[in-house]
């Protein structure tokens, strides 16, 4: 089954793992997370850490945050809230985040970016989203191979890792039909290199207006998390940190990129309409004498010249192509032409 539709019946959990400490984990359902306690310190490493993955929207999941796990109310409304602005936060000994995905569902743009809130004090880690997303989804396959994350801030580390990640080929893929556009020839279909351009743009703008906020959650986290999260967790952050800035940056060239095509596209048109207007003026000035000429010939009075000779028709056709053989050479004098 999807994640869309996976979750236990009757309950908000979609997965649950405790974890082994040594990369692996094992199944729990929902009335074992309720009776779940860590085991002893001392006992070695196994059966310490419980990760819940649940479905925000889910009825009675802000009553049991509260009343199960004792999270306060305004914690509580913020995860499961959709107010789902990057964002994160250290209250106590717990560490709270809300942080934001690329949806790739399918018919999604990569602009429609999925929140995800994350809970924990070291021992329990909740995860909690509205909309299926991918990226908790390959870190249980890690746990499910034994080769995942051993703690709580491994899993935070790996979380945040894979989504700036997934950014990645959503970037690449811009870029890829950025280069596609450059290649064409703009005077095949204008306005549909504008329409791809256009979206383009709109793509790098969400995932900018989503992820620069995102920056700033993860450099609270690896700031002001609790003791927990260990050093060397605040170090894969840090690397996190880095590459997000990168990814920024790349976005930052993308629309840049974008704006310069969609300006090269508007002057091709704009020259292109220039130069109609341009020709019409011009044969616009050389009949307009011509019209005047055979306007003034066209009037029905008497005395009109040249009505009873026979050669008079050829007589003012000779006087017309003069008239336009004198305006060229003007027009070119001038370099109208």
């Amino acid at each position: 089954m999807s994640e869309a539709t996976d979750t236990e019946p009757g309950t908000p959990l979609l997965f649950a793992r405790v974890l082994d400490g040594t990369g692996g984990g094992r199944a729990i359902d929902w009335a074992g997370i309720q009776e779940w306690e860590p085991a002893p310190q001392d006992a070695g490493p196994g059966d310490q850490v419980l990760w819940m993955h649940l479905c925000r929207n889910t009825p009675g999941v802000y009553e049991w945050l509260q009343e199960r796990i004792g999270i306060p109310e305004p914690t509580a409304e913020l995860l499961t809230s959709d107010d789902t602005r990057p964002r994160a936060f250290r209250e106590g000994n717990t560490l709270v985040a809300t942080l934001r995905g690329i949806n790739f569902n399918p018919g999604a743009e990569p602009e429609d970016m999925i929140s995800m809130q994350v809970w924990s004090d070291g021992v329990r880690l909740i995860t909690l989203r509205r909309h299926p997303l991918q990226t908790p989804r390959e870190i249980l396959a890690q746990i499910d191979r034994g080769a995942g994350p051993g703690d709580v801030g491994a899993i935070v580390t790996a979380l945040t890792e894979s989504m700036v990640t997934r950014m990645n080929a959503s970037i690449v893929d811009m870029n890829e039909q950025i280069d596609a556009l450059e290649d064409m020839d703009m005077d095949d279909d204008p306005e549909a290199m504008l329409g791809r351009i256009a979206t383009i743009r709109r793509n790098c703008l969400g995932l900018k207006r989503h992820m620069g906020p995102q920056h700033v959650a993860f450099e609270l986290i690896s700031r002001e998390a609790p003791p927990w999260f260990e050093e060397h967790d605040r170090r894969e952050i840090a690397e996190t940190i880095d590459r997000l800035r990168r990814y920024l940056d790349d976005i930052d060239v993308s629309k840049e990129s974008a704006v310069v095509l969609m300006d090269e596209l508007r002057t091709r048109a704009l020259a292109s309409n220039e130069r109609a207007t341009y020709m019409l003026t011009i044969v616009a000035g050389i009949f307009l004498p011509l019209g005047f000429l055979t306007g003034l010939l066209g009037i029905n009075v008497g005395g009109m010249p040249g009505v009873n000779d026979g050669h008079a028709f050829w007589w003012v056709t000779g006087i017309c192509l003069a008239i336009i053989a004198v305006l060229m050479a003007i027009f070119k004098r001038l370099k109208w032409l």
